[in-house]
């Protein structure tokens, strides 16, 4: 076994229970001497093993214990060292040791886990993150190695990785497309559950974090990897620079409700060893499970607040990114009951803190627990992911047709109108504006948006959980057949309804957030819950673009940021703030009575601005013959004066009689189910 020694304090040196993990040492040379600092309050004492690079493991007891911390100055250990903990004397070569929670970064290709002494710096020369205000942000949910692994103009050696990102073709790709930000998946390091490991599968989408404050290796370059994990620092920090100089944001999606060491019993692989009844959130001898993985981290513990807030300032400050998505978010503002509470410290210390001043938060505001779902209800600062909208737009252009091609009715325009709108009563009674509303027709997790015009079911067989897993409840519709078909008519209608989800996405108030793929036409067969697929399900096809699809994204995105150029840069809580106005087919402001018929399906949207001028018209026909629309005029000085000139349409006849000019009162025919746009 290793000689275990008492830490050197070097004479008059003293340690520090703060900050936690490995910091710099108020004395000596910190090349070869550390602070070690671990919130372990239920041991009585805690080791330290650590192999420096090219010699034997030693182990050194932390001789400090201050509120709950164990501390002690290590001497003769420089960077890239291998470290981890125990309470006992172990044999640290074949024993798991407890990694560090506050880890910079962890060897994932040892036949244990460990942690490693991290140098920090970067060369970040004249580096500036764009700040894009919120109202002119456009999101693009991607996947590291999904996104770029099949990439033909991206040299193969780096496909799949931090530095694939980077590369100038996808840079390229996201610029012209005129996303604002980049929303990755999480790069946190992360593992494979045991289930999955049992069927052979990965766990592709990475929900299962292993380490808060370290990348994930897996995502770095083959020469990345070869050169250790400074080098795979240094390639994540210089993709993000690559990406601010072309005006790109990066926001991460991070997993700080429950971790990867699963349910109670199975081995403890950090903070169940450190401090079990503290870290997670229990009821009776039993975890209290409000994430559906085995465990939760309880926010009502103030070292699980800090280790959160200290994570996310580590990726700002150190990393230089640019925003939080963050999973289950209801979780993480549960109080000490397990009630949801709008003004749980965590929430508001994350907008509060000066060192996340300016930081994007965006909230998934639900999760398994009771009182689970919660969007509208997160604090000023945060944005929530709005599920509103996306029901909403799914069942008036999907769910809404289906029934009416059964002989059925479709519902009625108001929750239409309201998404188009940023569902403003929704956020108003947590004092934030439409600004507060991600809005968003599909995620990676579920359908993506070719699929959910060709699928009414799930097809995730794949996933070998014989089709029990991922939603019933998809709001698809198949235009008739169900999967691949070679009918001329279902493919177009199929295409007609994903232009229309994505311009009704992207001409709504709030913030839009594409998920990678779907401006390419990119299908998973049928799976809804591709998280263990790394493979061609899951991967985008490059060869396989759907010119059209990919043109109508690029032209929405261009004409949101037109129409929006002259409205306010945030929206002030009242109803008129959106500046919209309604009128029906004939031109006229719709009813009481027609914003809830059924049979009504045509719908005027005339987009104001403060000054009263009109900037844009959007008219859609959901209904399922050509009509004729009476284009509307609001009678106010100046009024007979206005022209609408038409830009835009999702049909397929679009490019037919673009730019011609309309005044009030003139009527225009409209092609099925279609949304047409004017520039006033």
């Amino acid at each position: 076994m290793t000689e275990i020694i008492t830490a050197n304090v070097l004479g008059a040196a003293t340690s520090r229970a703060f900050p936690l993990g490995l910091s710099a040492p108020l004395h000596g040379d910190p090349a070869t001497v550390v602070n070690v600092a671990v919130w372990a309050p239920e041991l009585s004492e805690l080791i330290v093993y650590f192999r420096p690079p090219g010699s034997e493991w030693r182990a050194v007891k932390l001789p400090e214990f201050s509120d709950g911390v164990h501390h002690g100055v290590l001497e003769g250990m420089p960077i890239g060292s291998h470290y981890g903990f125990a309470s006992e004397d172990v044999d640290p070569a074949t024993a798991q040791l407890l990694l560090d929670p506050y880890a910079r970064a962890i060897d994932q290709e040892a036949e244990h886990l460990l942690g490693i002494r991290m140098f920090s710096g970067f060369d970040w020369g004249n580096e500036t993150s764009p700040h894009t205000p919120w109202r002119d942000s456009v999101i693009y949910e991607a996947h590291i190695k999904g996104l770029t692994q099949l990439h033909p103009e991206i040299p193969a050696e780096i496909r799949g990785s931090y530095a694939g990102l980077a590369h100038p073709a996808m840079i390229k790709h996201l610029s012209e497309l005129g996303v604002t930000a980049v929303e990755l998946l999480p790069i946190h390091a992360h593992l494979d559950e045991q289930h999955l490991r049992d069927s052979g599968l990965p766990n592709y989408w990475g929900y299962n974090t292993i380490g808060y404050f370290a990348p994930h290796a897996g995502y770095a370059s083959a020469a990345a990897l070869a050169a250790g994990p400074q080098a795979v620092q240094d390639e994540f920090k210089g993709m993000v620079k690559l990406l601010h100089a072309a005006g790109i944001e990066v926001i991460l999606d991070v997993v700080y409700n429950h971790t990867a060491e699963g349910k109670r019993y199975e081995p403890a692989l950090s903070w169940r060893g450190l401090a079990e009844k503290r870290y997670y959130r229990f009821h009776d001898d039993h975890y209290l499970d409000t994430t559906g993985c085995g465990n939760t981290l309880d926010f009502s513990e103030p070292k699980v607040i800090q280790m959160a807030l200290d994570s996310l300032r580590y990726w700002v400050e150190e990393f230089h990114v640019d925003g939080f998505r963050f999973d289950l978010a209801v979780t993480l503002g549960r109080d000490a009951a397990n009630n949801f509470n709008p003004q749980h410290p965590f929430l508001v210390a994350a907008s509060a803190d000066r060192a996340l001043s300016g930081v994007k938060l965006i909230s998934e505001p639900w999760d398994v627990g009771h009182d689970g779902w919660q969007t509208g209800r997160f604090p000023v600062g945060w944005v929530d992911w709005n599920d509103h909208f996306r029901d909403s737009v799914r069942d008036f252009w999907l769910a809404d047709q289906a029934s009416m091609a059964a002989g059925g009715s479709g519902g009625g325009l108001a929750r239409l109108a309201d998404a188009l709108s940023g569902s403003s009563r929704l956020f108003a009674a947590s004092g934030r504006s439409q600004l507060a509303s991600v809005n968003m027709i599909t995620a990676h997790d579920g359908f993506a948006l070719a699929d959910l015009v060709a699928y009414n079911g799930k097809h995730n067989e794949a996933n070998r959980e014989d089709n029990r897993d991922g939603s019933d409840n998809n709001r698809s519709w198949n235009h008739g057949v169900e999967g691949i078909t070679e009918d001329a008519g279902v493919l177009a209608g199929r295409a007609q309804s994903s232009r229309n989800l994505m311009a009704t996405l992207l001409l709504s108030l709030g913030v839009p957030m594409i998920t990678a793929g779907d401006e390419l036409g990119k299908s998973q067969g049928g799976n809804n819950n591709a998280y263990c697929q790394d493979n061609e399900i899951s991967w985008l096809d490059w060869s396989s673009v759907d010119e059209t699809m990919l043109g109508t994204t690029r032209r929405m995105i261009k004409l949101r940021k037109e129409y929006l150029s002259a409205q306010p840069s945030t929206y002030p809580a009242r109803d008129e703030s959106s500046y919209l106005h309604w009128f029906d087919a004939s031109g006229h402001p719709l009813s009481p009575e027609q914003w809830q018929d059924g049979s009504q399906r045509v719908l005027q949207m005339l987009l104001g601005s403060p000054g009263g001028m009109m900037d844009g018209l959007v008219i859609f026909n959901a209904t399922g013959g050509e009509v004729a629309v009476t284009l509307p005029a609001l009678g106010e000085p100046g009024d007979e004066g206005r022209r609408y000139e038409y830009r835009f349409g999702t049909g397929a006849d679009y490019p037919q009689g673009q730019g011609a000019i309309f005044g009030p009162g003139d009527s225009a025919r409209l092609s099925p189910n279609t949304i047409t746009i004017y520039k006033a």
